[in-house]
């Protein structure tokens, strides 16, 4: 528990420029969503808010050299962002080749479910070949990032954290066939249905 406690600070300050750039981009959504003759409701701009924020934690947490960066850096440590120093002793290419934890299996694929579940709820049409992509390219590009912050490529990364963006988009979609009415809240409607 100490170390999910952990985790959760370390993503802190970017729950905090998460959801900045919330407030930043809602007056532009807004407009969009307006000419479009849409408009979001406060149920859906909280979750939308939670998906920012979530999203600015796990950058916090995924692109940097080591968890705990940004924090660091926040108290004046510094550290060479990128490192190119034993490039080729980084990364593990052949899938399930690397003993891992239980611990480590189950927090890939959990911390990558709200990609998926807010996907779901948030946007209309999103089908399971976007959710696919999605996994994919969210997943890859961020241990390909981390091989430029000085941190470890797994190809085993890819795959469970893909399986948990899946499988929060396949949790969205149970949870809209079973409460249908509670979840069309979080799409935007029209203006006459507000």
């Amino acid at each position: 528990m100490a170390r999910i406690a952990r985790y959760v600070l370390y993503m802190l300050p970017g729950f905090g420029a998460g959801a900045l750039a919330y407030l930043l981009a809602l007056r532009p959504r807004r407009r969009r969503l307006a000419a479009g003759g849409l408009a979001s409701g406060p149920a859906r701009e909280g979750a939308v808010l939670l998906f920012w924020a979530y999203c600015g934690g796990m950058a916090a947490l995924t692109l940097v050299p080591q968890p705990g960066y940004v924090s660091a850096a926040l108290m004046g440590y510094t550290a060479p962002y990128f490192d190119w120093s034993g490039l080729s002793r980084r990364a593990s290419l052949i899938p399930f080749s690397q003993p891992d934890s239980l611990f480590n299996i189950l927090g890939n694929i959990v911390m990558f479910l709200p990609f998926g579940l807010f996907a779901a709820l948030l946007w209309r049409g999103f089908c399971w070949r976007r959710a696919a992509a999605l996994s994919f390219g969210i997943t890859a590009f961020i241990e390909c990032w981390q091989l430029f912050v000085g941190r470890y490529f797994d190809v085993d990364d890819i795959i469970f954290n893909a399986l948990g963006v899946f499988g929060g988009w396949l949790l969205g979609r149970a949870v809209k066939e079973l409460f249908p009415l509670a979840c069309s809240r979080f799409l935007p409607s029209s203006h006459q249905e507000v």
